[in-house]
C-alpha cells in the first residue's frame, strides 16, 4: 500500500472515517509509531467517526485501557508498558473486547496476541515537514476503499 500523507488533523480524520466505515465488531486496529506520531489523535478521530464522544478519548498510558461507547464499542489499549501479550489478559482485554472494536497503541509490543484475519495494522510516522505519514495494512481479504485513498493523496502536479 502507498504511504498516506496526513499533513493535518483533517487528513487524520479522513483516515479514521475510512477505517470506521470498514471496521466490524471483533476487528483490532494495531497502531504503531514513535512518541508524538498521532496514534491517540487517530483514535480520537475514529471514536468520533463511530459516533462516540472524541472528548472522552485520552491516551491510556497510565490506566492502560479505556472503553468508549459509540456505534461500535471501542476498547483502547496502550501496550507501551506491557512486556508481552500475557499482559493483555491481566487487563481483562479479551472480555472487554468481546463484541467491540479494539484499538491497541504500541501493538508491536504484543503483536503475537492478534490474528491476522481481524487485525488492521497502521503505522504512523513523522514526515519531517510537520505532518505525518500512515501505512495501512488491512487484514487478509480486506482493503482500504480506493476512493478514500484517492482523496487522501496529494493532487498530481499539472503536466507542463
Amino acid at each position: 500500500m502507498l504511504p498516506l500523507p496526513l499533513p493535518d488533523p483533517q487528513a487524520t480524520a479522513r483516515l479514521a472515517d475510512a477505517l470506521a466505515s470498514q471496521l466490524v465488531a471483533g476487528d483490532v486496529l494495531c497502531l504503531d509509531g514513535p512518541l508524538g506520531a498521532g496514534k491517540t489523535t487517530l483514535v480520537r478521530a475514529l471514536v468520533a467517526a463511530l459516533g462516540g464522544d472524541p472528548a472522552q478519548v485520552a491516551s491510556p498510558t497510565f490506566t492502560l485501557m479505556h472503553i468508549y461507547q459509540a456505534r461500535l464499542r471501542v476498547v483502547h489499549v496502550d501496550a507501551y508498558r506491557l512486556s508481552s501479550a500475557a499482559g493483555l489478559g491481566a487487563l481483562g482485554f479479551d472480555e472487554a473486547a468481546d463484541g467491540a472494536v479494539a484499538v491497541v497503541e504500541w501493538a508491536e509490543r504484543v503483536a503475537d496476541a492478534f490474528a491476522g484475519d481481524r487485525c488492521w495494522r497502521v503505522r504512523i510516522d513523522h514526515d519531517g515537514a510537520g505532518g505525518r505519514i500512515a501505512d495501512v495494512i488491512p487484514p487478509a481479504g480486506k482493503r482500504l476503499q480506493l476512493p478514500v485513498i484517492e482523496r487522501m493523496l496529494p493532487p498530481e502536479a499539472p503536466a507542463g
